[in-house]
């Protein structure tokens, strides 16, 4: 019986390669998917996917098997980054067609409304006749006088709108444009990978934002019961999460930044970490991370 189940046929070249290079990972270092699992806080059933390409591995994921195999993470990480780009252009193009679809639905179920119809017997409206003599000459005069007309209108109403967008205002010369906007300025180039900063990144997920691995350390940590809560921090992304490694299901983590908190509660059997939601901060000293274990154990760092 073969090791490994095949790849999917329509997997994404990038995707195959990259599932590919974690087989081997695993091969060269004589792990089964169940001591993947228990080296990388991951569980056994998000590995199965991973190796067999049905789900694209997180970062960190990637990163904590290159320690578990003894594997360089840079080598794995280059890998990931292209697979990573492919999955998501997959998805976008999964996402895209499930929305055409919904219209195509919506269209045919008469969501939109019926489409104009024609009243019953209308054929092509006759064009009147022009008016004999001298009428005729009259309105062939008045035609030349609404198109000056309008074209005077236009004419107001561009003058209008060069005078409010040029005025001259206190403290700003004409035409001057003034500094832009803050929502306007363009943010840092961030590493390959790395998907938000800031503000950006408060709410979201670190491994899927990309802010783990090699861009994250532990800032504060403390033991809780059996577990340890720690304050992890990218500075690369400018944001704080806080974390429960050796967890049981129950155990709840808290992480605060000023009046903002996070939390991560760990739900599911298998796995031995949770983690909160990031919040943006410059300066990992205000960030606190609490942990409130199943066992009724609490501490928080600092």
């Amino acid at each position: 019986m073969a090791r490994w189940r095949d790849l999917p046929d329509e997997l994404d070249p990038q995707m195959r390669e990259f599932a590919e290079l974690l087989r081997r990972v695993v091969d060269r270092a004589g792990l089964d998917v169940g001591a993947v699992a228990d080296r990388t806080g991951y569980s056994r059933t998000a590995w199965e996917k991973y190796l067999d390409g049905r789900l694209l591995a997180p970062r960190g994921a990637v990163v904590a098997l290159a320690e578990a195999t003894g594997t360089p993470s840079a080598d794995l990480v280059a890998v990931w980054t292209s697979a990573d780009r492919a999955w998501s252009t997959a998805r976008l193009r999964q996402e895209r067609t499930v929305d055409d679809a919904r219209v195509v639905r919506a269209r045919a179920a008469g969501a939109f409304g019926p489409p104009p119809r024609p009243a019953a017997g209308a054929g092509p409206r006759p064009r009147p006749a022009p008016p004999a003599g001298g009428a005729g000459r009259r309105a062939r005069t008045r035609r030349p006088v609404r198109y000056l007309a309008a074209a005077a209108g236009v004419l107001v109403l561009a003058a209008g709108a060069f005078l409010l967008t040029h005025a001259v205002v206190p403290g700003r010369t004409a035409g001057a444009s003034g500094p832009p906007s803050p929502s306007a300025r363009t943010s840092p180039a961030l590493p390959p990978g790395v998907r938000c900063a800031g503000v950006g990144c408060t709410g979201k997920d670190a491994e899927r934002m990309g802010c783990t691995g090699d861009l994250v350390t532990t800032a504060r940590s403390a033991v809780v019961g059996t577990a340890v809560v720690e304050v992890r921090y990218s500075e690369t992304c400018g944001a704080a999460w806080g974390r429960i490694t050796g967890a049981v299901p129950g155990d709840v983590v808290r992480v605060t930044v000023g009046a903002h908190e996070e939390t991560g509660t760990l739900t599911g059997t298998g796995e031995t970490i949770v983690y909160t939601p990031m919040i943006a901060v410059r300066d990992p000293e205000g960030a606190r991370a609490c942990a409130v274990l199943a066992s009724g154990a609490r501490g928080c760092t600092g």
